[in-house]
């Protein structure tokens, strides 16, 4: 069987599995991963060490998929919709209430939705294949940038904030891959179509994006509500709004995202209270509360401590003087983060 067989074969399969997008790109020094060491070493990503993570010979393991495996070959890039039919987090405005980002409302964590379809297609990938084959399956732990391989897969573009769009389907994809060693045939690189377009990055209220395609994560809501550890600093606070996980500003302002279709998956459908969510309730969430709402879900991320001094910098933001009384509460936590996010907002509600 011809390689282009096989390969429509597996993208077919993927498509079955519940994927919308497919494509296949051949493992490859590509521009995006020569800039990545660069990124690294400017301190672009933060206090997010995983990224820096190198193999025996010092090289980073994500810009050289070579270098980890050897035998690799072809990346099979598989995306998946999880945009809901709610209003995004520009279109709405009520100042008691926090913004979960979109990825983190449904009933299961997507590491696991979306590895449990890798899987299915990675068993036929050996099916298909002619003798024994090495594959590994990722959903944003392996050694790769998935993003870069999706722009070369086809499946979409590089957009001016640093995310994967595609042309139909918009941005709200997670991305899953299949590194194999069997030599597929490579998709085109999609076509760059933002155009003179710079709504994503006016739109950004900390100014993460600092030029088209070059995000810093050190001022990126999203690393700040989720990976950032310890107390925010002060001079971004403001900047995150009512944000108490994640951000999508950069993605609602995005044209493309306007004809975003929504999907009917029910894993990715909103759980009850996490679109605009109560920042009263989620200042004083019980850690028994926390686990219980919060199992399996990607806001475990940013652990009970995180969420509470996210809360209490939005609710500094909101304006809300009736939340007065939550902020004193919290004003006299023993945690010194806690403490210092409620001294903060009390501050800001008093002006």
């Amino acid at each position: 069987m011809f390689a282009y067989d096989i390969s429509e074969q597996i993208k077919q399969a993927a498509l079955g599995a519940g994927f919308e997008l497919a494509g296949i790109a051949a493992v490859g020094d590509f521009t995006e991963l020569k800039r990545f060491p660069e990124w690294i070493a400017e301190g672009r990503a933060g206090e997010m060490k995983y990224l820096e993570s190198r193999t025996d010979a010092g090289e980073l393991r994500r810009a050289s998929l070579k270098s980890v495996f050897p035998w690799a070959k072809s990346v099979l890039v598989c995306a998946i919709n999880y945009n809901t039919a709610h209003p995004y987090s520009t279109q709405v405005n009520n100042p008691g209430q926090g913004w979960m980002s979109r990825y983190a409302w449904g009933r299961e964590d997507y590491h696991d939705s979306v590895l449990r379809r890798l899987r299915e297609v990675e068993n036929k990938i050996k099916d298909v294949a002619d003798g024994p084959i090495e594959t590994r399956s990722y959903v944003d732990t392996g050694p790769i940038v998935e993003r870069v391989y999706a722009k070369y897969s086809g499946v979409g573009w590089l957009g001016k904030n640093t995310c994967l769009i595609n042309q139909q389907i918009g941005s709200w994809l997670f991305l899953g891959v299949i590194v194999t060693s069997l030599e597929l045939t490579a998709d085109i690189p999609a076509a760059d179509r933002c155009g003179t377009c710079t709504r994503c990055i006016d739109a950004c209220p900390t100014q993460a994006l600092i030029a088209p395609y070059d995000l810093d994560s050190n001022k990126c809501i999203s690393y700040l509500t989720i990976e950032k550890r310890g107390a925010v600093p002060e001079e971004l606070r403001e900047g995150m709004g009512r944000q108490v996980f994640g951000c999508d500003i950069c993605q609602d302002v995005c044209p493309w995202n306007r004809i975003a279709p929504a999907t009917d998956k029910p894993e990715f459908q909103a759980r009850e209270g996490l679109v605009n969510p109560a920042l009263a309730w989620l200042a004083e969430i019980s850690e028994e509360e926390f686990r219980e709402k919060f199992r399996g879900s990607p806001v475990k991320r940013t652990k009970r401590l995180g969420l509470r001094r996210n809360t209490l910098i939005a609710i500094g933001n909101s304006g809300d003087s009736r939340l007065m009384p939550i902020v004193d509460r919290a004003s006299h936590d023993p945690d010194p983060v806690i403490s210092d996010a409620a001294r903060w907002a009390k501050q800001r509600l008093q002006r």
